[in-house]
């Protein structure tokens, strides 16, 4: 199987791309495929540099049974020699990655989340910082059939 570096984006990195970490994380541990492929977060904005997780993303995650603790960076220019996939979780952080790419081969790296959805059509993961319970349980949702799908692709070899 191929190795694959996969970064996650939001906007703050504190409450989707964290998630979509810890999720992914879970799954590939589940089958077996750490060796094989490494998971990261950043945010287009540095606001929560050096922050957790939001404590309501963390709380909703462990009752599903994740472990959501990375810490939160900004997005570099690095990130895209770092990184074989750059998944954003709406149109707006896609557009932003998208001016910070340094050239048209790392604009190929640059996914969309709702890309890899299977039972959902949402355009875009919606950022629940704002939002009550309902919010965050949606994102998980969302997140959830979203790796599931990413993790799907990846282990047929279609990315």
């Amino acid at each position: 199987m191929k190795n694959y570096r996969i970064l996650f984006v939001c906007l703050g990195n504190i409450c989707r791309s964290p998630a979509a970490e810890g999720i992914l994380k879970k799954k590939i541990k589940e089958e077996g495929l750490e060796d094989n492929i490494t998971i990261d977060s950043a945010g287009t904005g540095g606001y929560h540099n050096g922050a957790l997780p939001d404590s309501r993303m963390r709380h909703h995650g462990a009752r599903r049974g994740y472990k959501f603790d990375s810490i939160s960076r900004k997005l570099s220019q690095n990130d895209f020699e770092r990184f074989d996939m750059i998944i954003a979780m709406d149109d707006s952080n896609y557009h932003n990655i998208m001016r910070l790419a340094p050239d048209l081969e790392a604009e190929k790296k640059v996914y969309r989340m709702v890309d890899f959805s299977v039972n959902y059509g949402h355009d875009h993961i919606p950022d629940p910082y704002y939002s009550g319970a309902d919010g965050f349980e949606l994102v998980l949702d969302l997140l959830e059939d979203a790796c599931e799908g990413l993790l799907d692709k990846i282990k047929k070899g279609e990315l």
